[in-house]
């Protein structure tokens, strides 16, 4: 297999710090396991809530080194969904990638996320792959930002 990944992307997984959102607590843990694995910063929080409530302090902090480089949330979780947040960033024309990770993924639920500009993965997953899938959305997005 040929590898079409930047030789920087080590740079950009060792500084890229990843927000999870989930409600599962083995399949966050899991997940949070590979990304760091892989090289990435993590912070998780449990539900749509406690997203909105982080989300809310990186934007008031005004601290563009500790932003969040990439949004990693399910779909359906307790107080509010990912798709709901997702709205939410885009209303505040925030553009930071986002996977949203399901397993009810509709016709509908899968077109509201392509209209968001996030990524929709089914669950169940292959965990490597979605860290892959990691990796080539920070890539994108620092070279659209260059």
């Amino acid at each position: 297999m040929v590898d079409h990944e930047p030789q920087h992307l080590e740079e950009i997984r060792r500084r890229a710090r990843v927000l999870l959102a989930e409600d599962d607590d083995e399949l966050r843990r899991m997940l949070r396991e590979a990304l760091q694995a892989g090289g990435y910063d993590v912070f998780e929080v449990i539900d749509g809530g406690r997203l909105l409530v982080r989300l809310g302090q990186e934007y008031r902090s005004g601290q563009p080194e500790e932003s969040f480089d990439l949004l990693l949330t399910d779909v359906r979780m307790p107080v509010c969904t990912g798709l709901q947040i997702v709205e939410s960033l885009r209303l505040a024309r925030s553009d930071i990638p986002v996977i949203l990770i399901t397993a009810f993924g509709d016709d509908a639920t899968r077109a509201r996320a392509e209209r968001l500009g996030a990524v929709l993965v089914d669950k169940p997953f292959d965990v490597d792959e979605l860290v892959s899938i990691v990796g080539r959305l920070l890539i994108r997005d620092r070279r659209a930002r260059a």
